[in-house]
């Protein structure tokens, strides 16, 4: 029986030969502590509403899982006036100190590598970064009435998460790193493919190319449609889409793909629910499991950008689901 490691390195293999299905994020363990993530996203609490190092106000409501930014208080109001409105945040000053990533270190160091990969997060992509500073509607608008202003300051924001790359990789050595980009709702990206292609892509390619050069594999979390742009994904040497859901035909990129990226999610979050039974959810898990599992390369998740669920009774029951699929159908688990 492969370690979990193994079998997860062997599943992202175009000839690899897992002997289960990875079972939700079993093989990663996440190091959530590093000051560039403190820096960018430390300040936000429940119950509060905050604004972040580039301005934008979140508002976290008690009864909200999650912050989200506000319209009410756009930081680029404006898009050609954006180079007066918005500072980008320097990461290099803030985040750069040795002693800043002690805790970090310490906590990669205590993860047994041979077992287990290093896993790094960075929030909040380069899409999402620009509507936060707008509004998303805004964002559209500007890429067709002012595409030029639009482009550099969205090449600005792709120069922040270049340096924000080079930082986690240069100072923590991660085996993984988790990316997160929403380009699309669940029925369709939010700008076409050729002006995602235009405006969108450029902004990734030295950053997970500095990743590729440095031995990272690139796990990229999208819980949207994106099947247009596939093929894009895996020229931008993602290794990994995280959070696909079920709009996008998965099974056909399977085939299409045929193994030059690993698809992980499938399973529908409306099961993380507090009344969610039991039967629910491993009806859904189940389902996940017998129509993805076999085409292969593919990791079964709920479609959320880390691992847990919401409400805590329903990951036992999702992960154990999965073993007993794997114990049934691979004997092993």
């Amino acid at each position: 029986m492969l370690t979990k490691k193994q079998n997860f390195l062997e599943t992202l293999k175009p000839d690899g030969k897992p002997d289960r299905l990875v079972n939700d994020y079993e093989a990663c363990k996440a190091v959530m502590v590093d000051p560039c993530q403190r820096f960018t996203r430390g300040n936000r609490k429940k119950g509060f509403t905050t604004k972040d190092q580039w301005g934008t106000t979140y508002v976290w409501p008690e009864t909200q899982m999650f912050a989200f930014p506000t319209e009410d208080d756009l930081v680029c109001p404006e898009i050609t006036e954006w180079r007066d409105t918005v500072k980008v945040p320097d990461l290099v000053a803030n985040c750069s100190a040795p002693e800043l990533w002690e805790d970090a270190k310490a906590a990669a160091a205590a993860i047994d590598r041979n077992e287990y990969l290093v896993m790094s997060f960075m929030g909040t992509g380069v899409w999402e970064q620009a509507h936060n500073l707008m509004g998303i509607e805004n964002l559209c608008i500007n890429l067709k009435l002012e595409p030029e202003d639009t482009l550099e300051l969205l090449q600005a924001i792709g120069e922040y998460r270049f340096q924000y790359t080079k930082l986690l990789v240069d100072n923590l050595h991660p085996d993984i790193i988790i990316s997160h980009d929403d380009w699309g709702s669940k029925g369709n990206m939010f700008i076409s493919p050729a002006d995602w292609r235009e405006f969108i892509k450029p902004q990734y390619v030295k950053m997970y190319k500095y990743m590729k050069d440095h031995g990272v594999l690139i796990m990229h979390h999208a819980d949207c449609f994106c099947e247009t742009i596939a093929e894009d994904m895996v020229d931008l040497g993602i290794d990994i889409w995280q959070g696909v859901i079920n709009t996008n035909d998965i099974v056909g990129l399977q085939k299409r793909l045929n193994g030059r990226m690993t698809l992980m999610g499938g399973i529908d979050s409306i099961i993380d629910r507090p009344d969610s039974t039991e039967e629910e959810i491993r009806t859904e898990v189940r389902k996940v499991c017998e129509t993805y599992g076999p085409g292969g390369h593919f990791i079964p998740s709920i479609t959320y950008g880390l691992p847990g669920t919401l409400y805590p009774h329903v990951n036992p029951i999702m992960t154990d689901e999965i073993a007993r699929y794997n114990r049934e159908v691979y004997g092993v688990g």
